[in-house]
């Protein structure tokens, strides 16, 4: 459902949540922790910062991090910030034509399931998110 871009992006943000508030991480430290490339993260880690979505400073001692409003943001931030809408509102099929009016044979399951996917993402905080993905003992 989402770009691997986007699912990188929620990771780093669980990641940079799930430590004390402020604490500052660098790209190389991010991406080895992720387990993902480098150069690819920093670009949608300076888009994140950009939004908004979460914080950086530049220079010696400086990183990403979550200031108290970040860890009050959704995960529906960062996956507007990355992917858009297309992906919570697109045909779950990829019919270009699928709607109400003119359904897939999957438009009223995956409408149901969407729905309550988008009220989990744009409700739960990512602070509280990252609290559970801690608490289960799950690696970002």
């Amino acid at each position: 459902m989402f770009s691997n871009a986007c699912k990188y992006g929620i990771r780093a943000a669980l990641y940079l949540a799930a430590h004390e508030p402020g604490r500052k991480s660098g790209v190389k430290e991010i991406a080895s922790q992720l387990n993902v490339p480098a150069p690819f993260l920093a670009k949608l880690l300076q888009q994140l910062a950009k939004e908004g979505v979460i914080s950086s400073i530049k220079g010696p001692g400086g990183g990403f991090f979550m200031s108290p409003a970040n860890l009050n943001g959704s995960l529906s931030e960062v996956i507007n910030c990355i992917d858009g809408l297309d992906p919570l509102n697109a045909c779950i099929l990829g019919l270009p034509a699928c709607s109400h009016k003119h359904p897939c044979p999957l438009h009223a399951q995956a409408f149901a399931y969407r729905q309550g996917l988008k009220f989990q993402l744009e409700h739960q905080t990512i602070k509280d998110l990252a609290q559970s993905v801690k608490k289960e003992g799950l690696h970002f």
